[in-house]
This record gives C-alpha cells, structure tokens and sequence, in this order.
C-alpha cells in the first residue's frame, strides 16, 4: 500500500499479486461469458479470507458495514448477525462501463437462519449522489443478485432450484454483459461438487449497475437482528473490464497516522511523537509497527512499538528530533500468515521541519456530520492550501455515522462500535493529516454523547436522566480511554498526567512549534452538570425562560476547567521559553454565541453546553490565560464566530475564532437583533448581529463577525453542508508582525481562488497579539 499519488487519480491495475488485494493475472482475463464452469482455478479470489488469522478487520480493500458485525474465522468472513443488510464492499473495485463485461463469484455457506432467510449474495451499482467509491459504501441503491430461500433473484425477478435451500460451499457467480441499451445480467449457482444448480438471468439498465461492488448477507434493510439469517464467504472474485481497478484506495492495514512536533525547552530538544492506526487485528498477527525514516535515501529504522490491543494504535516517541528539515518517513506493518507467507504494507509521508523566518498557517476545523462525508471540498482545500499543521477540535464523529446503531456496553462492542465511525475521520483526511503536526481534541459525540459534563471523569448516573443533561460519562471508562488514545495518543506528553476518576486519562498540555505555543485545554472533562441548577421547565442545559436571571445559575462551587488545567493555564501563559506568540486550544467558545438552537425558530435564552456557563469560572479562565495575550481557537458549536471577551469590561481580553463546522448538522444562528438585545458600537463593517453584546449568560462579549446558515434545502450532499454554513478555518500566525490573519472558508469553494463570497461575512481578519490582553485596534 503506498501513498505517493493523488488520491483522485485514477489507475487501471492489471496482474496485482498478493493474499488480500488485487485481481491475478487469470482472473482479471476470465470472460463474463465463462459462468457455466465451476473450475475454482477461474475464480481467482480479489479477497482471499483463506490465508488470513481470525480477527474483525477483513483486509485492506473491504470495507465492512457495519464492522463490528463481521470477523473472519477458519478463513472465510462470517457475518455475526442476522439483522437486513449487513455487508462487505470491494473499495478498490468501482463498475465505470456496463459496455463490457464482468464477473463476480463468491462461496457461500449458511450458518443460522433466525426468522426468515433473506438472501446471500450481491450488490452492484452501489452509488450515492457522488457516487465516489467511499460514499458509495453507505448507500443503500444497487442491483441485487444472489441467493434467497432456494430461488435465485436479481432484482424481483426469480427461478427456484433444487438442493439450495441451506446451501453449504455453494458457489454463486454474477456475470454481466452489454445488451440493446442496457446490461444482460446472468446468475448461477453451483454445488460443492461443481454442479450446476441454476441459472437465472434478467436486463438491467446500464446506469443502474454504476458504482460499488458488495457481498450482502440479508438484502431487506429494513431487517432486524434476529429476524434474519447468518453466511459465511470465501474466494470472493471480481473481474473484467467494466471496473476500474485502483489499488491506492486500499485502507489498511495501516489505517493512517498522526504526528506532533514540538520543541521540549529542555534536554530532549524537538520532540516527535506519532501514532499509527490498524484495523482491529487477531490474537494471532503480528502486533508490531515499524516506524523508518530516510536519510541520503536510504530508510533508516527507528524502531518498532506494539499494537494496543484496544485501540489499535502503536506510538512512537523520539526525543532529540532533527528539526531543521523535511523528513520522510514509512510506517511498516508485516503481515504473517497462517502459511508462513509475509504481505508488507507501508503507509508514507513527511516530517515538516520546525517553520521559521515566516508565518506559521494552522488550518482549524471542527464537527464533521457524515452525510457529508467524505468532505472532499474541505479536505481538497486543505491539501491545496497546504498549511504547516492542522487542528481538530472535536465532533471526528457523530452516533449516528455509517449507521447500523449505537452500541454502549458492554466496552469491547461499544469500542469496535466507536473505531468503526472513528475511521471514517483518518479515511476522508489522512491526506492532509499524514504530512504535518496534528493536534486532535475529542469532544462530546466522540464519547457517544450529546454533550460532556465531565465532573472530572465520573461514572453518569443514567437512572435520573439522560446523557444531554446528566454530569459524567455514559461510556464505560475503557472506551472513554481508547478515543482519548486514538485522538491524542500522538500529542506531546500531558502537563500532568495523572488520570481522573475511573482511571479516565487526560491530555492537557502544550506544543510549542514554529515560534508559537499551542495550549491544549479539555473545557467538558472537568465541567459540572447542568442537574446541579435549577434553570426552570424542560432539558436541564437549556434556558428558555427570559424571566430567569441567568446569573443565579453560577452557583459556588461549579467547575469550568477544574484546578488541575487552570494551575497549567496560569504556568503556560507565564512561560515564554522558545517562542513569542500564544495560541489557546478548546473545544468550544467561552461565551453563549447563538440565539437560536436547531431550527431557525428555536429561540433559547441560553444553552449551557457552551464554554460560558459556569460564569465565574469562565470568567477566572479567560483571566488566567490573559497575560499570555493568546488567541482562542475552538468549535464545536457549527456557527463560526470571532468574539472578543469581556470580563471586568466589555473587550478587556483576548479573542476567540470559533471555526466553521467541516459538516453542520443540528444548525445554529446569532440572531440578536431580532430578539432584542441591547447592543453597543456595532464595528465599522455594519454588519448586523454584530457589536458589543451581554449574551444569554451575562457574559461579555464583543461579537466582530458571525457566519449564520441558510435554512438547508439542498439534496445534494455538499450543497446542503454549504447551505448550513459548513467550512473551515485557516489561521495565519506571524511571529515577526505580531498578528493572527483569521480566514473562515465556506465549504463548497476552491480556497486557492481570491473571492468576496469564498469566506463567510466579515473575514478575513487581523487581530494583534496586544489585543488579546485588550489593548485594542480593531473596530
């Protein structure tokens, strides 16, 4: 597996040699008309499960729907349960030309019938409205052809046959050939023995078979576990020129990576710390990663890490880093067979040298709702722009992603459940993420909840209500620790990292890079619970009654960042070891920025979710942090904002750039005029909304510019994320000027193009590092 190539590009690969990728040479040749034989030496495998340990992972060009549901055991995938649609598509593979011809043919053997037995088979033109081989994957259209209670069926057509009514190592074979204006598709069963069982054959329109190539065990996606029954499959083959055959978008075993770089202020010098991600591997592979670099082209081994066998990451730490240039580097993972046989994959990219004598640019994004997936406006732009690191400030995920369901306990299906919406994060920007520093903060949604009150990493009382509402952590402790590790097990070390309650790890801390120090907060791990005020009628966390004095709600005792992170906020902003600027990292606002929540009606006095309840604690923070005149960055609440903060004062302190959601799902707007809030010296743009404010909570602010959605009406996928206002953020840090350029992009533009519309209203920006201790020009 190699990724030296732009991903788009497309290859025609013939001949690819290996156990788990690639056609061979024969059965790339095999005729579609040459369905008649049984002669296993035509059905070279494309996926070949034989000479694979038992695991959950399938193989590099699989992906799996949902992954948790599948394992390979006694060298055959075997789907876990019998609920509607459970499959497996070939990503390398995508049907581009029904004019010629292709086969498929798979071996299957029922293992269970629950309720009823719906099919075994296939899926052909899988496509979604891009109909781009990785959204592909969780669209529900396509041709289905196979197998279904002793009949064959393509589509609602059928033929009974005898002797296939539980089959046991019955091979099926789709073949397609062109047709008038359409396709002629033919399918036939065979035995174990070679004989031929049936045949049925049926016209599709051409367009229709457009897209992914899947195997399916129960075709009704509306069938639930239990209602079903279960398959085993080997031997999966797919040939013939009407697929377009590409290699590089094989996904594992090495998933991706992430790196940090940063300058320790000490003896260690540079600190390089980087994390690769595999697929969820057996007991009996291999579990080490090997990490190279290369010097006077050569590759040099620094060594190898073991896999977390929960996690599915290996880290490396190396101290004393040669900062001062580009460093290519590999990770190799070697692949031992039951045979005996190796397969070694690499997964490659750069190393960037320490910025200096120029700006540092830091691309910032936040919240990614899968119907958007697989972002590509955004995740294009961030190749093109090419910035030196990037920053994640929550929300890789939503419970909803790739569907098929939540799992919450027991902590080894609810991981499983977790990695496989996580992976969709590294699948859309692994390209961007594998050739600069990364910083990755997990948020609520990552831990399978609507929103984190943390209290310091204490077990959620789930009998008084639920997770919106409710302080501490729903997950067990085990799976709140494997997304914190696959999130940020590549960060530079923690400030302190003595775990919370449950054992619950921790992640503050900071990365000094490029002149800059970057200060990573967790502003929900330690937060209180909306249940500990009373804030009337309704969701405990929002505030909808205007007669209640929001200022009752800041009760004694409530918590924000804890005395743990404002101890290392008030270290950092005091420490100016190695560089001259500041930047603050968090996953959301310090102040109520939205007066609307959900739909464009749905006014709320206040949500508690933000950053700017409790007040006083809000209030000691952005105190705290003050002297290190940092610039906020954050997310989190899919509106983008640039606010400054007040405390004592309107605009006595530092700035917060709240980014654009990369996928907007529940929206937001600021809305204030329309619902009567005082304002005060609206900047010279005379943008509306905007202007010195007390937001719902009493808090001070001073709201620059705001990037309220349309109310979406769009089908397709990304004109519907641009209409929610979707985006991202690009940071320009200049150490020299002493300046943060602030760009807020809309989602569906080309950033590389100098355009009015391209970014929301009101940016770009340039904010002076002064003005983040109040010193203020702008405006």
């Amino acid at each position: 597996m190699s990724n030296q190539f732009p991903r788009r590009s497309a290859l025609k690969t013939l001949g690819a040699s290996g156990a788990l990728m690639g056609l061979s040479e024969s059965a790339q040749s095999t005729s579609c008309q040459a369905a008649e034989s049984s002669d296993s030496s035509q059905f070279e495998p494309s996926v070949n499960w034989s000479d694979t340990h038992d695991r959950v992972w399938l193989a590099g060009n699989c992906w799996a729907n949902p992954m948790e549901d599948w394992v390979i055991r006694d060298g055959a995938a075997e789907c876990l349960t019998s609920g509607g649609d459970r499959n497996v598509h070939l990503i390398t593979h995508q049907l581009v030309d029904p004019t010629k011809g292709f086969q498929t043919s798979v071996v299957v053997t029922q293992i269970q019938v629950a309720g009823k037995d719906d099919g075994v088979g296939f899926k052909v033109g899988v496509k979604s409205d891009l109909n781009e081989y990785r959204s592909n994957v969780f669209a529900k259209s396509g041709v289905k052809a196979g197998l279904r209670n002793g009949s064959l069926m393509i589509n609602r057509k059928t033929q009974a046959i005898e002797g296939a009514d539980h089959p046991e190592n019955l091979r099926l074979t789709l073949s397609g050939r062109p047709a008038g204006d359409g396709c002629e598709l033919t399918l036939t069963a065979h035995d174990a023995s070679g004989q031929k069982l049936g045949e049925l054959t049926a016209q599709v329109a051409a367009d229709g078979l457009l897209g992914n190539i899947a195997i399916v065990n129960n075709f009704d996606t509306q069938l639930k576990k239990g209602q079903g029954a279960r398959y085993r499959f080997r031997d999966w083959s797919v040939s013939g020129d009407a697929f377009e055959v590409d290699q590089r978008r094989e996904f594992g075993p090495i998933l991706w990576s992430m790196y940090s770089l940063s300058d320790s202020r000490g003896e260690e010098g540079f600190v390089m710390k980087l994390t690769a991600l595999t697929g969820p591997l057996g007991e009996s592979d291999n579990h080490d990663v090997e990490l190279e670099i290369e010097r006077d082209g050569q590759w040099q081994p620094l060594g190898k890490q073991e896999l977390d066998p929960d996690a599915w990451t290996a880290t490396f730490r190396v101290p004393q880093w040669d900062a001062t240039s580009d460093t290519p580097y590999r990770v190799t993972y070697r692949e031992q067979h039951p045979s005996g046989k190796e397969t070694v994959t690499h997964w490659q990219g750069t190393i960037r040298s320490n910025p200096t004598g120029r700006p540092l640019r830091l691309g910032a994004l936040t919240c990614q709702n899968d119907y958007a997936f697989p972002y590509e406006p955004v995740a294009n732009n961030l190749v093109r722009l090419d910035p030196d690191m990037l920053y994640f400030s929550g929300d890789q995920l939503y419970e909803n992603h790739g569907g098929y369901g939540l799992i919450r306990r027991p902590a080894g299906p609810a991981i499983l459940n977790y990695l496989r919406k996580y992976y969709q994060f590294g699948w859309a920007f692994r390209e961007a993420i594998k050739d600069r520093p990364t910083l990755c903060l997990p948020d609520d949604h990552d831990v399978f909840q609507g929103n984190i009150w943390g209290e310091g990493g204490a077990p959620m009382d789930i009998e008084s209500g639920g997770a919106s509402s409710n302080g501490g952590y729903i997950e067990p402790a085990r799976m709140v620790n494997v997304v914190h590790r696959t999130n940020c097990g590549h960060h530079p070390d923690p400030y302190d990292p003595t775990p919370v309650k449950q054992d619950i790890s921790v992640y503050y801390g900071d990365m000094v890079y490029g002149g800059v120090s970057f200060a990573v907060i967790a502003d929900r791990q330690w937060k209180s619970g909306p249940n500990r005020v009373d804030t009337g009628s309704g969701r405990a966390d929002h505030l909808r009654d205007p007669d209640i004095d929001p200022l009752k709600l800041d009760e004694p005792g409530l918590v924000l960042l804890g005395e743990r992170q404002e101890k290392f906020l008030k270290d950092w902003a005091s420490d100016w070891r190695g560089h001259s600027m500041k930047v603050l990292l968090s996953q959301t606002v310090f102040a109520g920025v939205a007066t609307h929540h959900g739909g464009y009606n749905g006014y709320l006095v206040a949500d508690l979710d933000c950053g700017g309840w409790p007040q006083t604690p809000r209030n000691r923070a952005i105190e705290i942090a003050r002297p290190g005149k940092p610039l906020h960055i954050n997310g989190d609440q899919h509106l983008t904002s640039l606010v400054q903060y007040g405390v004592e004062k309107q605009r006595d302190s530092f700035w917060s750039f709240c980014t654009p959601a990369i996928a907007a799902g529940y929206p937001r707007w600021w809305r204030p005029d329309e619902v009567g809030m005082p304002h005060q010296h609206r900047p010279k743009h005379g943008l509306p909304n905007t202007g010195e404010y007390r937001d719902g909570l009493g808090n001070l602010v001073y709201v620059y510019a705001v990037g309220n959605p349309e109310v979406a009406s769009k089908k397709n996928r990304y004109e519907r994320a641009h209409q929610k206002a979707s985006g991202f953020g690009l940071v320009v840090i200049d150490t020299e000027a002493k300046t943060f350029t602030i760009n807020s992009y809309r989602f569906l533009i080309d950033a590389t193009e100098d355009h009015p519309d391209h970014q929301f209203p009101g940016w770009p920006v340039v904010i002076y590092q002064d003005e983040n201790a109040g010193q203020n020009r702008l405006g």
